[in-house]
């Protein structure tokens, strides 16, 4: 508990120290931790009272006014804990503007006699204050409050209502992007982590090559080339953390060597467009139908050099790029001198045929590869990997060396582990039943439940679209928000410069109506309910 004291100045007949009780305590400097006890101060003049102002009555200039008493809340009883008690209402005073910039302070010895306290323990709250910058006490000037501006006290942070909280938080997140994270292979991961942390060399603990650890590149040149038929020797790859870090050095690569613009599909993620204005590139945008991106188009742009495709899956529309168009791109590449960035995002998860293969096989001097374990494992392990041409390697290396682009190494190690132990492989496998086995229970809800919806981009990936009558997109993502779903219309990842406003199209041939439904990212417990919840609000 504690009193508030008020400090009367030492009047006629009042001791100045407390009863009993030596200012300075025996053989002992007032002062205390080398701060001698009025620090140059003096008392109060002849016929002033000890007590500074404090608010009204204070003189200008802030010196002490007659009868004015300095307020202060301290713990009953004195004790150990009356020098931090003092320290915190001096504080407080300060900062509340009780004691303003100026205020000259009552003397040491003054202060302890009207609290009742010793003399030392004024003395050395006064001291650390004015370390701190609180106070200053200057020969002939005595302790004031230091002028400056003191901060209001921080507001405390804005808790929303739970109500809000709960609507924020869907019961069944579908939006694409992220794999099933409940399905990581933890005890797997554990063990590969175990075993690459027991063989780590010396030197994987400190700061790293930018282009990433050599296990993991060594390993990844072998895995690549097997399951997506990449060419690449370990010292071609780089590794980043995530595509969207790989496409940011890129790009800044590109600008620097005076590229000014990049091609991009009209359907795709509006974080790659940003990421490569950034860097100074315009974005340039290439029409996608059931064929992909239209390649032939390409041409049209003179300064043309650079341009980013995801040929294995569109995303999001989930068509492949068709093979004449593939060859089409690579033809256009090397003819002007250019370079295709290759968005491999889901490539491991093809259902109905095999695998189509990286462009990148086709022409590695003109198309870098970018892969991820974002979607085969999990987005917080933040590893990705680009395999680069070699007339690329110096620069995008010096750029990647200039700041905190690395990769953990321990992460690095691990997957170099994990996926050498062939563990990796088995995972991508298993997920790749379950994910196929999702993709059926949609086709055959939809089928009995909603059959005006046409599903396409299902071959592959871990998304499906859901082709909606004309018109009806906006209020069937709407009304899924009221059942608890979190879903993306496929308006939302339609090509649009800075600034523009979503806008409905011209017509339904041109901006059709459809859902973007994620089937990878809810667990296998929730995904029956998700499908209910879906199939309530189509048309």
């Amino acid at each position: 508990m504690a009193d508030s004291w008020a400090t009367p100045s030492g009047g006629p007949g009042q001791r100045t120290d407390g009863p009993g009780q030596r200012a300075g305590g025996p053989g002992q400097r007032a002062g205390g931790s080398g701060h001698r006890a009025d620090a140059g101060e003096r008392a109060a003049e002849p016929g002033q009272r000890a007590g500074g102002p404090a608010g009204p009555g204070a003189h200008p200039g802030g010196s002490a006014g007659p009868g004015t008493d300095l307020h202060l809340d301290l713990p009953r009883g004195g004790g150990t804990g009356v020098r931090g008690a003092l320290i915190r209402a001096l504080r407080d005073a300060v900062r509340g503007g009780r004691l303003a910039p100026g205020t000259r302070l009552p003397s040491s010895r003054s202060l302890a006699a009207d609290l009742g306290i010793a003399r030392n323990t004024v003395a050395d709250a006064y001291g650390e204050l004015v370390a701190e910058g609180w106070l200053t006490a200057r020969q002939g000037s005595g302790t004031r409050v230091a002028r400056r501006v003191v901060p209001p006290e921080p507001a405390p942070p804005r808790t929303p209502p739970p109500a809000a909280v709960a609507a924020a938080r869907p019961t069944y997140d579908l939006r694409p992007g992220q794999p099933d994270v409940s399905a990581f292979p933890r005890s797997a991961w554990l063990s590969a982590a175990r075993r690459a942390l027991t063989a780590a060399p010396n030197d994987a603990f400190g700061y790293g090559h930018p282009a990433g650890r050599p296990e993991l590149r060594r390993v990844l040149a072998d895995y690549l080339a097997r399951a997506r038929g990449v060419r690449a020797a370990p010292e071609r790859i780089v590794v980043c953390a995530g595509v969207v870090q790989g496409l940011a050095l890129l790009s800044r690569v590109r600008a620097r060597a005076g590229h000014r613009e990049v091609g991009v599909e009209s359907y795709g993620l509006d974080v790659h467009w940003n990421v490569m204005r950034g860097a100074g590139l315009r974005t340039v945008p290439l029409p996608v139908d059931q064929q992909g991106a239209r390649t032939a188009e390409l041409d049209r742009s003179a300064g043309l050099r650079t341009v980013l495709l995801t040929p294995a899956h569109q995303f999001p529309t989930g068509v492949s790029l068709h093979p004449d168009r593939r060859a089409a791109v690579v033809d256009w590449a090397s003819r002007v001198g250019g370079l295709v960035l290759e968005d491999d995002y889901d490539g491991e998860f093809r259902y109905d045929r095999q695998p189509v293969g990286a462009l990148q096989g086709l022409d590695p001097e003109h198309v870098v590869y970018l892969g991820t374990a974002s979607k085969s494992l999990a987005p917080a392990l933040r590893l990705a990997w680009m395999v680069v041409p070699d007339h690329l390697m110096d620069d995008l290396l010096a750029v990647k060396g200039t700041g905190e682009w690395q990769s953990g190494a321990l992460d690095q190690l691990t997957l170099a582990e994990f996926i050498d132990s062939g563990a990796y492989d088995r995972h991508v496998r298993g997920m790749r039943m379950r994910y196929r086995r999702r993709r059926d229970q949609l086709v055959a809800a939809l089928a009995e439940r909603a059959p005006r919806v046409r599903v396409t981009g299902i071959a592959a990936g871990l998304h499906a679209v859901l082709q909606l009558p004309p018109g009806t997109e906006r209020s069937v993502v709407q009304g899924a928000a009221w059942q608890g779903l979190a879903l993306e219309g496929l308006s939302r990842y339609r090509y649009q410069e800075q600034g523009e406003p979503d806008e409905p199209g011209p017509g339904p041939d041109a901006r059709p109506d459809a859902l973007v439904f994620a089937y990878g990212a809810p667990p296998d417990h929730a995904f029956t309910g998700a499908l209910e919840a879906l199939c309530r609000v189509l048309p």
